[in-house]
């Protein structure tokens, strides 16, 4: 029995009712006592981080800063002394853990309007890399994060890691359907032509739908590898409604994915830091989206976008991110 929860000085032998005294420390950091006359250790109360975790929930909480803050695992290692397959543990437990917080407050609400969009990555190693061994699996090469935002509360509604196919399109889209009311509102895309067909199967009459297409130059002599194209005009296209064509845009959601790229370390172009397990990259997204969301205040809103949509009153801290 502890005499006083978390700063005890002392704990109470439950066999003997005597005084223990202090034992070194846990593993975790917390205090150990042990009783002087049967021997019997005892440590502080406390609860478990993410239910099964031994860590304490500063570390946990700091190592989880380092991640979404653009460090990798192994300078987070560094860092806070966690090892690093603690570190990924925390990883794969938060990053489940805020994929059923987003599953539970985004939903079914009101929105305007919504752009989406697909960003490129990687695990393991790139599609065209693959031996003829690992053809069919799915797991490794390319992979595709669908990301759909509100861009006016910078709100991210729903994303789905996957291929980039008719497949994963209409799981993403039937993600998106489940997070908007049935209040009809205006969506922009690229010109992903999947995307036609996801709209009329998941948001029937629900949208003012749009295709922002862009046109692509030649790239010019000497042009870098990885320099991306000139994109030398953007030609919308409205496939369903009536969209305002002054709001067929995806500027926003481009910047999400900037974003992404600067606070997601494995999303670093040219790193070794890509993910090595699909799990691990799904993991580190739906951690980051709950972070953006939640945590993250906006600097155009001076708000957390989550705030701005009404589903939060206060900017949540990493520590109510990853409780139940």
């Amino acid at each position: 029995m502890m005499s006083d929860t978390k700063t005890a000085q002392t704990m109470t032998c439950e066999a003997c009712k005597v005084n223990c005294q202090r034992f070194g420390k846990h593993r975790n950091g917390l205090s150990r006592f042990r009783c002087p006359n049967c021997k019997k250790t005892y440590t502080e109360a406390h609860s478990r981080v993410l239910d099964s975790m031994y860590i304490s929930e500063e570390k946990a909480v700091l190592a989880i800063r380092l991640l979404v803050e653009g460090n990798s695992i192994r300078s987070t290692e560094r860092i806070t002394e966690l090892d690093r397959n603690t570190i990924m543990s925390l990883l794969v437990k938060a990053g489940q853990r805020c994929q059923r917080l987003m599953d539970e407050k985004i939903h079914n609400l009101d929105v305007q309007d919504v752009e989406m969009d697909e960003i490129w990555g990687f695990v393991g190693k790139k599609e065209g890399h693959k031996m003829e061994s690992e053809r069919n699996n799915a797991g490794i090469g390319d992979a595709y994060c669908f990301v759909g935002m509100e861009r006016n509360t910078k709100l991210v509604l729903a994303h789905h890691l996957g291929k980039r196919d008719a497949i994963s399109t209409d799981i993403f889209v039937s993600k998106l359907a489940n997070a908007t009311s049935r209040q009809k509102y205006q969506l922009t895309s690229d010109g992903f032509k999947t995307y036609v067909k996801a709209v009329q199967i998941f948001l029937p009459g629900r949208v003012h739908f749009a295709q922002l297409v862009k046109v692509y130059g030649a790239p010019s002599d000497g042009e870098g590898r990885y320099s991306p194209a000139e994109v030398v005009d953007s030609v919308p296209e409205i496939i369903t409604g009536n969209p305002v064509r002054s709001r067929i845009c995806t500027s926003h959601i481009e910047r999400q994915n900037l974003s992404i790229r600067m606070g997601m370390r494995r999303m670093t172009r040219l790193t070794n830091g890509f993910s090595k397990k699909w799990e691990n990259l799904q993991a580190a997204y739906s951690l980051w989206f709950a972070y953006y969301n939640f945590c993250r205040v906006h600097k155009t809103l001076r708000v957390t976008p989550a705030m701005e949509s009404g589903i939060a009153d206060h900017i949540w801290t990493i520590a109510e991110l990853i409780h139940p």
